[in-house]
């Protein structure tokens, strides 16, 4: 009987699925929390409505208060590539593996939808994000000086990756 309330109750992993518009929301909070400049529900919602935008979660909690969204990641499929247009995990879930987990399925379905290709943007500052990029086989092939403004005088250079899929 202990084992089975420890199960019921206990945190776990996050479970790793699509993304869908019910899902706005909770994407639009965490990527506000995560980012100088959040994206709103709305825009969230209609990106999710997309047939181009693929999207991924990860939700923790099986107790009666409900599940909560751990990650995110977001998509948009063109021309046989994608871009990552974002990426986020909870401040209390960094550094455990689960944006590497997030990634690694997001890549899976990107290539199995047709990508041969996946770029993203990524600020050069952001050390976690460049080695998690790197060790997933991303490489730099451009730069954009000034493209992420840090506040009125500073802006940040953004890297440009590439990974291949096939």
């Amino acid at each position: 009987m202990i084992g089975m309330f420890a199960r019921l109750f206990s945190r776990g992993e996050p479970a790793l699925s699509e993304a869908s518009r019910s899902d706005a929301a909770a994407i639009a909070k965490l990527h506000a929390a995560a980012f100088r400049h959040g994206w709103s529900d709305g825009e969230i919602e209609r990106m999710l409505l997309e047939r181009n935008i693929v999207a991924h979660r990860a939700m923790s909690g099986r107790t009666m208060s409900g599940r909560t969204l751990q990650g995110f990641i977001l998509s948009r499929l063109a021309g046989g590539e994608a871009e990552i247009l974002s990426v986020a995990v909870a401040s209390a879930r960094r550094g455990r593996g689960l944006a590497r987990a997030l990634l690694n399925l997001h890549l899976r379905r990107l290539a199995g939808l047709g990508a041969s290709a996946v770029f993203l943007e990524v600020d050069e500052d952001n050390e976690p994000a460049r080695r998690l990029y790197q060790r997933a086989g991303f490489r730099e092939v451009g730069r954009r000086p000034g493209y992420y403004q840090q506040g009125r005088d500073k802006a940040a250079t953004a890297l440009v990756l590439r990974r291949d899929l096939v």
